[in-house]
């Protein structure tokens, strides 16, 4: 038997009777094994829990301590996930269950110690999604890093936010500052440097990302950042008006009081299966998400708005890989028959939800503006529907994420890599009415990592263009995992954005590195942001109601 930084390597014999390499590894909770691959050189360890969800009364608030335990805790995939809407058939097969905060790691089979560490956070809007989406075995099979990914409270259980002592909001995003903090006790036992952690994620898990960057209780669990299409001023990524937002939820679980205590009251009180009723009907964009917390004593998350923080730079710069997808808004087509007729009767109401007026009068002259400078006079129909891709790419991916690194440049933050992943192939779907192919939301992620849905590591049907693009996308986010900086012999060398948002690297078939990022679609979103940005505050709490006797 072979002792390594902890790691115990033994055999064992499967159900079947042939033989499965495992690795017995002792963390803070207790001894835990691990078992090597089918497909890849490499052992996982699956559903490992990092920190306990709290139940009851207090199912609202910050993670608690994993309990410990004595036995070896085998770790292997029992699918667990944290309750969520089947919205897109991803939970096939999947254990949803409360206490679902669990992470799995990935380490390459070699004897290297103090690997650097990458995990994942994955996205779904707040709402859906688990650690195990996408798998990273490829590029954990390449050797050069530990790959972790977990779970975290999703919907009104992640994300509920009154502002109260036992509602304060953001129970999702301090599940993740848990497991940073987990990876700091214990990666070192999986061959992991605690000390070289980059943080990554795609759609609302990259707007997580930013987030972190902005939370003081997240400082110095990680030194790199990698973004994939979503930034901390996203308009999906801050509530605005969180206390409305639990109000209307109140209202799909048939709870109409809206005094705010009433409300704490009763989500308090009711089951975690009707807390959960409602998440099937909420729209992704409007509900659920962080927010900006008051003070109770207790850790906060997140302490201002992000727009307060990045103009303040009262935050600490980091090494950043900052980028979308070259198509983002193609995420909104297929509602794209439905939506048409409703944008051509009223389009305010389609408006960024990040978004405030004085009145109705002034809402709809923005309306109308915006209408125009996408539409001209057509009515927005399938002629243009590359006019509604590009609304959309603008309004909740393209513009927030220039915008937040334009305030990371000012403040100071010289060490940010901005990219556009534009690779697409004769396979890639045309949008629909055009011959016009592009790489929709979070594409870049799937060229990272190694299947959507179904977790498939096996590539060897793909197209010797992919897998050229996909080992040369892995070589740079290796790379800035490593050194901070990325490098690949596929691509031009990188060097970091100056003020005028230049270069960028545009990451397609033979990358290359363009100028300026920014564009006259959001120059025109900059000066309505200016005037009309309604920028989150803390939940403002009321007085309860005063009860009168009749």
């Amino acid at each position: 038997m072979l002792f390594c930084v902890g790691v115990l390597f033994v055999v064992v014999t499967s159900t079947v009777g042939e033989p499965t390499e495992s690795r017995l590894v002792r963390i803070d909770s207790g001894p835990i094994r691990g078992y090597k691959d089918a497909s890849e050189d490499i052992f996982v360890y699956y559903g490992i829990p990092y920190a306990k969800a709290p139940s009851g009364s207090d199912k609202f608030k910050a993670p608690l301590p994993t309990p410990h335990w004595i036995e070896p805790f085998d770790a292997v995939d029992k699918g667990i996930i944290c309750p969520q809407p089947d919205i897109f058939d991803l939970i096939h097969n999947k254990t949803m269950q409360e206490d679902c905060l669990i992470a799995n790691v990935y380490v390459p089979n070699v004897e290297n110690t103090n690997l650097p560490v990458i995990v994942y956070v994955h996205g779904g809007g707040f709402i859906m999604g688990y650690g195990d989406l996408v798998t990273p075995k490829k590029i954990v099979s390449n050797k050069e890093v530990i790959v972790v990914n977990f779970n975290y409270r999703l919907g009104a259980h992640g994300f509920l936010c009154l502002g109260t002592k036992d509602i304060p909001g953001n129970a999702g995003m301090k599940d993740q500052v848990a497991l940073l903090r987990w990876i700091q006790n214990n990666i070192a036992n999986f061959g992991g440097n605690p000390n070289d952690v980059t943080i990554a994620g795609y759609s609302a898990g990259s707007a997580s990302v930013d987030l972190l960057m902005m939370s003081k209780i997240a400082q110095g669990l990680f030194k790199n950042a990698i973004l994939e299409s979503g930034a901390n001023l996203s308009p999906f990524s801050v509530q605005s008006d969180p206390v409305q937002n639990a109000k209307v939820y109140a209202k799909l679980l048939k709870f109409e009081d809206e005094d705010v205590h009433s409300l704490e009251d009763f989500y308090k009180s009711i089951s975690y299966e009707q807390l959960q009723s409602g998440s099937d009907l909420i729209r992704t964009d409007l509900l659920m998400a962080p927010c900006v917390e008051r003070d109770h004593g207790d850790e906060i998350f997140l302490e201002d708005s992000p727009f307060n923080i990045l103009n303040s730079g009262k935050f600490l710069p980091l090494p950043m890989l900052y980028g979308y997808a070259n198509m983002e808004g193609s995420v909104r087509v297929p509602v794209f028959e439905h939506w048409k007729d409703k944008m051509n009767a009223n389009f305010s109401e389609f408006l960024p939800t990040d978004l405030r007026f004085k009145n109705n009068e002034e809402k709809e002259a923005i309306a109308d503006k915006v209408r125009r400078f996408y539409f001209k006079d057509m009515p927005v129909d399938e002629k243009n529907i590359l006019s509604y891709v590009d609304y959309w790419s603008d309004t909740y991916f393209d513009c927030p994420t220039l915008r937040s690194a334009s305030l990371q440049l000012k403040a100071g933050n010289n060490k940010i890599y901005l990219y556009v992943y534009s690779f697409v192939e004769d396979s890639t779907p045309v949008v629909p009415y055009t011959e016009v192919r592009g790489a929709g939301h979070c594409f870049q992620t799937v060229a990272i990592l190694d299947g959507l849905k179904f977790n498939v590591s096996d590539e060897s049907e793909i197209s010797e263009d992919l897998k050229e693009m996909k080992g040369i996308i892995r070589d740079l986010w290796t790379s800035f995992a490593k050194y901070s900086q990325p490098e690949s012999p596929g691509a031009p060398k990188w060097p970091p954005a100056g003020n005028d948002m230049s270069p960028y690297m545009e990451l397609k078939k033979n990358p290359q590195l363009g100028q300026s990022l920014l564009n006259k679609r959001c120059d025109f979103w900059e000066e309505i942001y200016k005037n009309h940005y309604n920028i989150p505050i803390p939940p403002h709490i009321l007085p309860p109601k005063i009860k009168t006797e009749l």
